[in-house]
Order: structure tokens, then sequence, then C-alpha cells
């Protein structure tokens, strides 16, 4: 198979499996079972990215695997992963909606965790980096 072939094999798995990651994120009544997808799918994403992607979509697989611990009350690991994030964003020069949303991630990891001030320290992170997004229904999602 050629390079090509299997890149856009990878770029439409690394889409498809972010959006079953959503989809069982949004459902309220999750088995075990749709869990564990939740998490694998999450994690096969970003490795999918990760081997065709840029620094965006790496970064955005980090933020939703983060926002996966958090829903599921995993606090280390969903610390890890927003921390990635921003590391990403960071390293990158990736501002904007992004940055935001890596602010974002890590208040809610840090809820998670019972940290509650740190929470306020990356909320009010969030709020001042959503005043620089340009697009204001991104904006407007964030807040």
């Amino acid at each position: 198979m050629p390079d090509q072939d299997m890149q856009e094999i990878q770029r439409k798995l690394a889409i498809e499996l972010f959006n079953q990651t959503w989809d069982l994120m949004d459902k309220p009544d999750r088995s075990q079972a749709e869990t564990d997808r939740m998490i694998n799918s999450a994690h096969a994403s970003r490795y999918h990215w990760g081997e065709i992607g840029t620094p965006l979509e790496f970064e955005r697989g980090e933020w939703q695997i983060s926002r996966v611990y958090a829903v599921l009350n995993h606090p280390e690991a969903a610390l890890y992963h927003a921390q990635r994030c921003l590391d990403l964003c960071q390293a990158n020069e990736i501002g904007d909606f992004d940055l935001a949303l890596a602010y974002e991630a890590l208040a809610r990891a840090y809820a998670v965790a019972g940290d509650l001030e740190k929470s306020g320290e990356y909320i009010e992170r969030a709020m001042n980096a959503a005043e620089e997004i340009e697009d204001k229904g991104n904006r407007e999602y964030l807040e």
C-alpha cells in the first residue's frame, strides 16, 4: 500500500475515533465496556494523529484524552494529558482557541484532583485567553 494511502487511512481513523470518543463521553448511561472503548478510542485517535498529523492535532488529542479522564474522575491521568496539551501549545506557538482549551483542561483536571485553588488559577487563565479568541463561536463555546 503506498504511503499516501496509509496516511489517508490513518487520518480517517483519527477523525472517526475522535468523534466516537465524544459520542461515548456524551452518553449518560455508559456501560463498562463503553467506558473502556471511550478510553481506548481517545488514545487510538491521538496515536493516528501522532503518525500523520501536526502539533495542532497532537494537542487536541491530548486535550480530549484529558477530558475523558476528567469525566471518569482519574485526576492523575487527566493532569498528565492536560499538561501535555499545554506543553504542545507552548512549544509550537499554538494560541487562540487551543491555548484557552489547554488552560481549561488543566482547570478541569485540577478540579477533579480536588485542588480548587489551582483549578481557579487555570480558569482565570482560560478566561483571559478566551478574550483573545478571534472566532466568536469558539469564544462562546469555551466560555
